[in-house]
C-alpha cells in the first residue's frame, strides 16, 4: 500500500494535507469574549445617554416653539434662551461622545484583531502589537478625539438640523409678530430688537457668530474626521451581496 507524501508544500504543510484549521487557546478565546461583551455593554450605555441629551433639547427646542409662536406678546428674543440650552446640551453630549468613543475604540479593536481571526479561523493575526496597545489603553484610559471634533460630530449628526430649524422659526417669528410690517432689510433689522430694549446689533451679532460657527464646524469635521464610518466603493459594496 502506497504511503501518503511528506514532503513540505510552499506553505510548510506536508504534500497530503491542504488544510489544518488553527487552535485557539481555549482559556484566552473565553477572556477575550466576556472582555468584549463588557466593553459593547460599556458603549451601548452611552450611546444611550447620546440619545438622553438629544431627546432633551429636542424638549426644550419644541417647547420654546410652543410658547413663542401661542403668544404674541413674548418677544423673539425667547430663542436666545433656546440656543444657550441647545450649546449646553450640545457641550454635554460632546463630552459623552467623547467617553463613548473612547470605549468604541476598544470594541473596534477587538473586532479587528480578534474576532475577525476568529472567523477566518487564523490565530497569526491574533498577535501584534494591538495587544500591547490594548493594555496601555486599560491601564491608562484616554481619549481618542479632541473636545472641538467631538462638538463637530455631534453637530454633524443632529444639532446641525436643530440649529437651523431654530433660525428659521426664529425669522418667522420676527415676520409674523413684528411691532410694524416688515418691508425692506432696514425695517428687518430695526424689527431685531424686538421693541424690548434690545440694540438690534446684539441680536445680529449672537445670531450671526452662532450660526456661522455651526456652519464652519460642521464642514470642517465632515472633511477632516473620518467619522464611526468610512463609505466604500462600488466594488466593495457588491461584495456584500445576499
Amino acid at each position: 500500500m502506497p504511503q501518503a507524501s511528506s514532503s513540505p508544500t510552499q506553505d510548510g504543510l506536508p504534500s497530503g494535507i491542504t488544510d489544518v484549521p488553527p487552535k485557539f487557546d481555549p482559556g484566552y478565546v473565553t477572556a477575550m469574549s466576556h472582555f468584549y461583551r463588557g466593553e459593547l455593554g460599556r458603549i451601548m450605555a452611552w450611546r444611550s445617554r447620546l440619545d438622553a441629551t438629544t431627546n432633551w433639547a429636542i424638549t426644550v427646542t419644541s417647547t420654546v416653539f410652543t410658547v413663542a409662536f401661542s403668544i404674541r406678546d413674548v418677544p423673539h428674543v425667547i430663542f436666545f434662551f433656546n440656543i444657550g440650552v441647545v450649546w449646553m446640551l450640545l457641550w454635554i453630549e460632546a463630552r459623552r461622545y467623547r467617553f463613548y468613543d473612547a470605549f468604541r475604540a476598544r470594541v473596534r479593536m477587538l473586532e479587528a484583531h480578534f474576532i475577525a481571526p476568529m472567523v477566518l479561523q487564523n490565530n497569526r493575526f491574533l498577535q501584534g502589537d494591538w495587544q500591547r496597545l490594548m493594555c496601555e489603553d486599560l491601564f491608562i484610559p484616554h481619549f481618542k478625539i479632541s473636545r472641538f471634533e467631538a462638538l463637530g460630530r455631534r453637530l454633524k449628526r443632529n444639532y446641525v438640523y436643530l440649529f437651523i430649524i431654530i433660525l428659521t422659526a426664529w425669522i418667522t417669528k420676527i415676520f409674523l409678530h413684528a411691532p410694524v410690517q416688515i418691508r425692506n432689510w432696514a425695517d428687518f433689522y430695526q424689527a431685531l430688537g424686538g421693541g424690548h430694549g434690545v440694540p438690534p446689533w446684539i441680536v445680529a451679532g449672537v445670531v450671526s457668530v452662532s450660526f456661522l460657527f455651526v456652519i464652519f464646524t460642521t464642514f470642517y469635521i465632515a472633511r477632516k474626521s473620518p467619522g464611526e464610518f468610512s463609505e466604500f466603493g462600488p466594488e466593495h459594496r457588491a461584495l456584500w451581496k445576499i
